[in-house]
């Protein structure tokens, strides 16, 4: 690996090397937490590698921004290296309309409330879709779909719904869901479709293609000006049942092991131990409810463009992809099991990991910004499979969101998301109050996130995508 990169620093921990994507700036601010918890991390068995993007900052029992490497033979799986939120990921449509169609600030609102029509915002309200069967997403994931759900599933020169996604189906064994309660199925099938509150969020952007990639741009089917929408969202009930159930029987493994480390958050078992094994398989259901989940929200998005813009309104799927989750991957010939908690697979051109319709340029990775600030559409360099083709997940949090409230004033929210003017970003939420912990000014600048990033030569910038309005959960 090149040392002379000031983008780049191997750091000697009593429990092994940590290495840290991030120029000096943003590394100083990590603080000695990020380090500590590290050095935990680093003393499960077998780990071969740990890295931290620049937004990483702490969590529970494990960093946000942690890529950690086992080999799959002798590995380990942890939850905590996983996060609570399985599957949470990013989803990015195209539309057919251009940023001057939501010029007016009046039909950007129009818009905000017809997608708040179709997408509950409240935690535990019941979602738009109850015609859908739980069991057939958590063991087919998009396939397990009604196909009016999936409108272009029969129109393959123009369908990406099910080819332009990270997986559209987790294969595992099914016989784990037995191990979740009846209670769990009932809650989780009711937030099918929905967004959950924290730092989740619908957002409607317009696009500026980087001109050094507009090849790329324009083989993706981007366009300056060209209207897109993120989806932020994960698993829901479901995954917070998976961590819940298995993460307890990893727990008591972990016991009867002898294993552990001062942090007692920090959970993690033999991926081929039966509670390693049997946490792998349910992440896998939990990863099949979070793309469909997303999936489902964008098809009401689509629903509520339709009722705005009329029946020519389109969306098409530009990609779908997680940044919590573990998984065999290869390198080589060597077989190996990768955690991703808080950072995305960017995989470059010619890489045989990429979905076919991105084989010959890499898929997009899709990097959100924090509210009023600039989101990207991200392709993966070649250099990156240093970091295991790992990169950020988004801008990072600068700050807790109770420092945040004590912090932020609700008049500097506003001004960062331009109230009243022309340009306003429009949001779902009348009284601030409500999302204060979410505002611009709780999370690291993306921007220099992004620059770390490039000049890490881990990935480069396709577009960088302007909010025009968001829809958040509370």
């Amino acid at each position: 690996m090149n040392t002379n990169n000031p983008y780049y620093r191997r750091i000697d921990l009593p429990a092994g090397d940590l290495h840290v994507f991030a120029h000096d700036k943003l590394f100083h601010a990590m603080g000695a937490k990020v380090l500590e918890m590290a050095n935990n991390n680093l003393q499960i068995p077998n780990i071969r590698y740990m890295s931290y993007t620049p937004d990483a900052h702490v969590g529970v029992g494990t960093c946000i921004g942690t890529t950690a490497v086992w080999g799959a033979e002798d590995g380990f799986v942890s939850p905590s290296i996983v996060g609570s939120d399985i599957g949470c990921g990013m989803r990015v449509h195209l539309t057919n309309l251009h940023e001057r169609d939501l010029r007016d600030v009046k039909l950007r609102r129009k818009l905000v409330k017809a997608i708040e029509k179709r997408i509950p915002v409240e935690n535990h309200a019941r979602g738009y879709f109850s015609d859908i069967r739980l069991e057939d997403v958590l063991r087919e994931g998009l396939h397990g779909l009604p196909g009016k759900y999936v409108p272009d599933a029969y129109t393959p020169r123009k369908a990406t719904s099910l080819t332009h996604v990270e997986s559209s189906r987790f294969h595992y064994d099914e016989d784990a869901l037995n191990r979740i309660p009846e209670t769990v199925w009932h809650r989780a099938h009711r937030q099918l479709g929905t967004l959950g509150g924290g730092n989740h969020f619908i957002e409607v952007q317009a696009i500026s293609v980087n001109e050094a990639n507009r090849r790329i741009a324009e083989s993706w089917g981007l366009q300056d000006g060209q209207v897109a929408v993120m989806i932020h969202s994960g698993s829901r009930a479901w995954g917070g049942a998976v961590n819940q159930y298995s993460g307890s029987e990893v727990v008591k493994t972990m016991h009867r092991l002898g294993l552990g480390t001062s942090d007692p958050k920090l959970v993690f078992a033999p991926l081929a131990s039966e509670a390693g094994l049997n946490y792998a398989n349910l992440m896998k259901s939990a990863l099949n409810f979070a793309v469909a989940n997303r999936h489902l929200m964008a098809f009401a998005v689509r629903d509520a463009c339709k009722e705005i813009f009329g029946a020519q309104a389109e969306l098409r799927t530009l990609y779908d992809l997680m940044h919590n989750y573990a998984g065999e991957e290869s390198r080589g010939e060597e077989a190996l099991f990768v955690h991703r908690k808080g950072t995305t697979k960017a995989l470059p051109a010619g890489h045989p990991d990429n979905p076919e319709p991105y084989r010959e340029t890499g898929h997009p990775a899709l990097i959100p910004g924090s509210m009023g600030t600039a989101s990207y559409l991200m392709v993966g360099a070649p250099e990156g499979e240093r970091n295991y083709h790992s990169i950020c997940h988004g801008a990072g949090r600068l700050r807790s969101r109770n420092a945040t409230k004590q912090l932020v004033t609700v008049d500097e929210f506003a001004s960062s998301l331009r109230i009243g003017r022309e340009d306003e970003i429009v949001v779902n939420h009348k009284g601030l109050e409500a999302i204060l912990d979410e505002s611009p000014q709780a999370y690291k600048d993306v921007d220099q996130i992004i620059d770390s990033v490039v000049s890490a030569r881990l990935a480069d910038v396709v577009a960088k995508c302007r909010p025009l309005a968001a829809v958040k959960g509370v």
